[in-house]
């Protein structure tokens, strides 16, 4: 009998260890971008592609609040739309003029059909323009959105915007 409470006091004492930290949430850069609630994580997005760019040799690159709306006008314009295209709203240079950010610098990557941030990052990475994009030297802003579209044939439509600011 005594080895049994013994063991069954290590049991209790490695269960105590465990602690309610262990979460089973999924990383937001898995979390599905095709319905009407979902809201695109844009630090997660900022780490990744500045972690893909830092494995590179490049620089990381912050948010910046008027690539995110110019990012999320073009969205929108191609879910509108349900057209993938680059100059849907304009050209890029006017587009990010218009946001209010003044770019020495701006490179584009659209997408559509991608129901993840990490569906979407890998589909830029393995396309050579795109990724070239992503590897952009001297950007350091970032703006991205994703827009769901529930009546179009793709789903989702993304943009990402790196820019670097004309100072």
């Amino acid at each position: 009998m005594p080895r049994f409470l013994v063991v069954l006091f290590g049991c209790l004492v490695l269960a105590g260890c465990s602690g309610a930290d262990i979460t089973t949430e999924q990383p937001s850069f898995y979390a599905s971008m095709a319905n009407a609630s979902a809201r695109l994580d844009a630090n997660a997005a900022a780490s990744m592609i500045s972690q893909y760019r830092q494995n590179n040799g490049l620089g990381a690159v912050t948010i910046d609040p008027e690539l995110m709306a110019a990012a999320e006008a073009q969205s929108r314009a191609m879910a509108a739309r349900n057209k993938l295209d680059h100059d849907v709203a304009g050209a890029l240079g006017k587009r990010i003029k218009a946001s209010g950010f003044n770019a020495a610098k701006a490179v584009e990557n659209i997408s559509a059909g991608y129901h993840t941030m990490a569906e979407a990052f890998s589909g830029w990475r393995d396309s050579p323009s795109h990724r070239a994009n992503m590897l952009a030297t001297g950007v350091n802003r970032l703006g991205i959105a994703a827009v769901y579209a529930p009546n179009s044939k793709y789903k989702v439509f993304w943009t990402m915007i790196l820019a670097a600011p004309d100072r």
